[in-house]
């Protein structure tokens, strides 16, 4: 799958790095959309098909964790690839026992994401 046909949902509360991100996204030929907190994100993957969602575990309300709990109970097969600042390898490796594909640390590696999103896309089997 070609960069243009990849849609890539981030889920963040910090609008900064989130716009940033999808900027960044979009200039290497992706398709973002944004959403502030995981009730938002949830909602946009019921509306809309992504092939990969990126989210923040650091979040008020509904935190990653939970945002990745309530993906995994209604779209299994949508690859999620955790975030996380706070040196908590342990919330990642929690992340994955759910059902993320992989998560990153915060500052993060533009081209450390890029080869994850092209990993969780080429493993997810296309339905």
């Amino acid at each position: 799958m070609s960069n243009q046909n990849i849609k890539i949902l981030l889920i963040d509360d910090e609008l900064e790095f989130i716009s940033t991100l999808s900027e960044r996204l979009e200039l290497r030929g992706y398709t973002s959309k944004i959403a502030q907190d995981g009730e938002t994100g949830i909602t946009m993957i019921e509306n809309e098909t992504f092939d990969v969602a990126i989210i923040d575990l650091m979040m008020p309300g509904l935190n990653g964790l939970d945002t990745l709990r309530h993906i995994k109970n209604t779209n299994n097969a949508l690859p999620v690839i955790l975030l996380t600042g706070h040196g908590s390898t342990k919330d990642g490796m929690e992340g994955m026992r759910i059902g993320a594909f992989d998560f990153l640390m915060k500052p993060l590696d533009i081209n450390e994401l890029l080869k994850k999103i092209k990993l969780a896309v080429d493993q997810t089997p296309k339905g």
